[in-house]
């Protein structure tokens, strides 16, 4: 099974890393972004489904269902306080992706039950990007791993030299966001991370 390259991306990094990033190579790019009006959220939605045209990378939003709706995104991230997926999934249909967080493998089971396609879980490392993530241990990983048996990405502080742990541990995949955007060269960056995921 190949492992995704999955990058969370807000344009506070600017465009160009993002395009380097897209043409570096990665499967997922999500869009999240915060502090901002929901039109500028839904320009700039459209604007990263028209960047991502050409590139085999699918587009999902963070959090919020009518942007990604309004936007054509290829689907949605839901948290444990946005629309339930199950709620989701009668508007999406069966062809969107919808992807949930789970910190415990109750979250987990629950999603999977209602129809999430993939799991994201974390925090795994300290991290800039979400200054009250909760750190999760490799037990209550495995255990999430076990309860739902779909694709989970390892997301929290992950970068190049630290990605191995939750990749031994059986994740589907690695989340970042700073790792590769805040990098002088994204591109170094998402080459590292593939040499990383072929291993």
């Amino acid at each position: 099974m190949k492992l995704w390259l999955y990058l969370i991306a807000d344009f506070s990094y600017g465009e160009e890393k993002i395009r380097e990033s897209l043409e570096a190579g990665i499967d997922y790019i999500q869009l999240r972004e915060k502090n901002i009006s929901s039109a500028e959220y839904l320009q700039r939605a459209k604007y990263l489904h028209k960047m991502v045209q050409g590139f085999d990378t699918k587009l999902i939003i963070n959090d919020r269902l009518d942007i990604a709706l309004l936007c054509g995104a290829d689907g949605v991230h839901l948290g444990q306080d946005d629309v339930p997926v199950k709620d989701a999934r009668k508007l999406l249909g069966a062809g969107k992706i919808i992807g949930a967080t789970a910190k415990t493998a109750a979250q987990a089971q629950q999603a999977m039950a209602d129809g999430a396609d993939y799991l994201g879980s974390g925090a795994w490392f300290p991290t800039t990007t979400k200054q009250d993530a909760v750190p999760i241990s490799e037990e209550v990983y495995r255990g999430i791993l076990e309860a739902a048996p779909i694709p989970n990405v390892a997301v929290g502080g992950i970068t190049a030299e630290n990605g191995s742990k939750p990749l031994q541990c059986g994740a589907a995949g690695l989340a970042i966001s700073a790792g590769i955007l805040s990098a002088e060269s994204p591109a170094a960056e998402v080459r590292k991370i593939r040499e990383l995921l072929c291993r």
